[in-house]
């Protein structure tokens, strides 16, 4: 049995329980796309979206955000597990979190990703060469 599996792991989307310094921490010093994220910006980001936060005993060991319409889609965002935490398989007990949750479920969802393409294709996302073609991007933000 991994280690995971036996320790006290909880997720949640109570986003009261949300640690906005253990957040903060790895968006600015750890991600590759929100170094320069302020806290006004990310606590918006966070009031407006559906949060999940994944905890190794009492401490915050990751987040991911799925900013969605409930209806037909989501985005799958800031997703990470603090650099300490990793190898214990917390990463894959949050994706499967957030997929299971039934504000989710039966959604089109979608991610952007530069190194977890092995992670999500666990969880049946797929990088189809056609929908590169008919992807689009707009940039307007300063972060």
């Amino acid at each position: 049995m991994k280690k995971a599996e036996q320790e006290d792991i909880t997720v949640t989307s109570r986003k009261e329980s949300l640690d906005m310094e253990v957040i903060m921490e790895f968006m600015n010093r750890h991600s590759y796309w929100a170094t320069d994220r302020d806290r006004d910006t990310m606590q918006k980001a966070i009031d407006n979206s559906l949060c999940f936060g994944i905890f190794y005993g009492s401490e915050m060991a990751g987040f991911a955000r799925a900013v969605t319409d409930y209806a037909t889609m989501y985005y799958l965002c800031d997703v990470f597990i603090r650099p300490d935490m990793q190898g214990k398989g917390l990463g894959k007990k949050l994706i499967q979190a957030v997929l299971d949750s039934p504000e989710l479920k039966g959604l089109y969802g979608i991610l952007l990703t530069r190194d977890a393409h092995d992670l999500y294709k666990k969880f049946g996302f797929s990088n189809e060469p056609e929908a590169l073609e008919r992807f689009m991007i707009k940039r307007d933000w300063n972060y």
